[in-house]
């Protein structure tokens, strides 16, 4: 785990030198007839970078991006129709019965299917129109960390082609020198904080809600902690009513729209005597996780890059081996 993190960079580098053509013909594709609707599809943490789809989508392309449960099609055999919309399936390994399932089916309704594939060889990108490579090559923990920041990037990328593109090439260039730096960033503060710990919640709000997602998902398999993501705004809605002096909380904040409820609610739980740690700002009362500077849209990817090394030395810490959780394997097929 520790070793395929630090590559997060070489993957998305991979991705800028290889993806050109795709996403050239994407573009194409967009501006003969743009899509009404990204229709996602995904499970585990490919579903946490579909999260992150959605919301740069909706807040940056003015499209709408909605989750499809993989389950309606390959269990209750229905795909409801939606026209000229994109659906798009994430996955590691492209092999998974049910998402393939769902990709067949739209596919067989004439609908454009993207998909962001890791296996090049799979039968997911064989059948999509538009694969798109993660280039992160051979990922051998059973903990994604490398491929998940490489969906992400694909998702900038695919973002950027749209007519209404909301980030620059030039801006995705940056990336992989700016994630080599996240990675020296020191969230010891973190690790140790934890190490005794049963569990926490993981905030985020946005754009970081996804990586909230799967800082929480890797802090379960790795780390043994019963950690649960949360929305700043959503805790608000019943899980609040468990906050005590002294428990942890792990919020994730990206200097957009919505920093100022992140930033609320950081110092509320500093009130109430949680121990916050904050990563991408500075609340007074706060364990403040040192964060790479970046646009707010590339953010999340800084942030989840620190917390990868934060998480695997925290698994060693608590007797855990991150590379090999128990009950799970790397390829999970679902029907």
């Amino acid at each position: 785990m520790f070793l395929e993190a630090a590559q997060a960079h070489e993957a998305v580098s991979g991705q800028l030198a290889r993806n050109e053509q795709v996403l050239a013909e994407l573009a194409q594709s967009l501006l003969q007839d743009t899509p009404s609707i990204y229709l996602t599809c995904a499970r585990g943490s490919s579903d946490h970078a579909a999260t992150f789809l959605k919301y740069l989508f909706e807040t940056q392309l003015n499209v709408v991006a909605s989750s499809f449960s993989p389950a309606v099609c390959s269990v209750y055999s229905r795909a409801p129709p939606i026209g000229n919309g994109f659906c798009v399936v994430i996955s590691q390994s492209g092999q998974s019965p049910d998402l393939l399932a769902v990709a067949r089916q739209y596919k067989a309704q004439g609908s454009r299917i993207i998909a962001l594939v890791n296996r090049e060889d799979s039968p997911l990108a064989k059948l999509a129109d538009f694969f798109i490579p993660l280039c992160a090559e051979e990922e051998r923990s059973v903990a994604a960390t490398k491929s998940f920041i490489a969906a992400l990037f694909a998702i900038l990328q695919v973002a950027s082609r749209h007519p209404s593109a909301a980030i620059s090439l030039a801006e995705l260039q940056e990336v992989p020198l700016l994630l080599q730096q996240a990675w020296t960033c020191d969230w010891s503060a973190l690790t140790g904080g934890l190490l005794h710990e049963q569990g926490l919640y993981v905030i985020g709000r946005g754009i970081g809600f996804a990586i909230a997602q799967e800082a929480a998902l890797k802090l379960k398999e790795t780390c043994g902690l019963h950690a649960e993501a949360f929305s700043a705004a959503e805790v608000r809605h019943g899980p609040m009513a468990l906050l005590q002096s002294g428990m942890p909380l792990l919020i994730f904040r990206q200097a957009d729209a919505a920093a100022e409820s992140l930033d609320e609610f950081a110092k509320f739980a500093v009130k109430m005597g949680c121990r916050v740690y904050f990563a991408g700002g500075s609340i007074p009362g706060a364990t403040n996780l040192p964060s790479q500077h970046a646009p707010p849209l590339i953010q999340p990817l800084m942030q989840i890059q620190s917390f990868y090394r934060a998480a695997n030395q925290l698994a060693v810490a608590r007797g855990l081996d991150p590379d090999s959780p128990p009950m799970l394997q790397k390829v999970t097929e679902t029907i």
